[in-house]
């Protein structure tokens, strides 16, 4: 999927998210927060101006997420983000409440509508991670100019080809065809056995 897609979904399927920032004292703060539409400038959600919440966006500009779909653990999808947010103001919010219009039921008149205000996640970077197939699948993705980075383990030309890391991958994904070894990044749980297990030190983490 595409980084558009993996927004829709946290937008769409999944809805409800916990989101992190930091307070004064450098302290992270958890909420949780609707996020209520999304193109293909990222996320879109409001907030009372009066909370906590607001100041500390308006402060750090910034903040992270994660959106859990699923029944229990094993069927479970996960979707992270850490990005930068900026606020729009008023204009959006007639926009959100026709597509959200439970919203109504929280603040029933224009008048109390008054205390809202949009922001806008409109560049970052995040994780997709999906527990309900098997192998587990993960993907990475970014959005808004933010820079893709490649994370996790990898296996660098001073493989020996022992087998070592193959035999304590719990999801199988190490691929022996060729030298050195390659990891199937979008399989890869990042629980770091491949590299504890090489007795030459080839497993490398990024």
């Amino acid at each position: 999927m595409e980084a558009r897609d993996y927004l829709d979904y946290i937008s769409n399927e999944i809805h409800r998210t916990i989101v992190a920032t930091v307070d004064d004292d450098g302290l992270p703060v958890t909420a949780a927060i609707d996020m209520m539409d999304s193109d293909e400038n990222g996320l879109y959600f409001l907030t009372a101006k009066g909370k906590g919440f607001y100041d500390r966006l308006k402060k750090r500009e910034f903040l992270a997420l994660t959106a859990m779909k699923g029944e229990d653990t094993m069927s479970s999808v996960a979707v992270s983000i850490r990005g930068k947010v900026r606020e729009l103001g008023y204009d959006k919010i007639p926009e959100l409440f026709e597509k959200n219009p439970y919203m109504r039921k929280i603040y029933p008149t224009e008048e109390s509508m008054q205390a809202l205000t949009v922001f806008q996640i409109y560049e970052g970077s995040g994780e997709w991670f999906d527990l309900s197939k098997k192998p587990i699948e993960r993907d990475s993705f970014s959005f808004g100019g933010a820079a893709k980075k490649a994370e996790g383990y990898f296996i660098t030309d001073t493989c020996i080809g022992c087998g070592s890391c193959a035999a304590v991958c719990p999801q199988h994904c190490i691929v022996q065809d060729e030298m050195p070894f390659a990891i199937e990044q979008e399989h890869c749980l990042h629980c770091g056995n491949c590299m504890t297990a090489c007795p030459v030190g080839a497993v490398e983490r990024r």
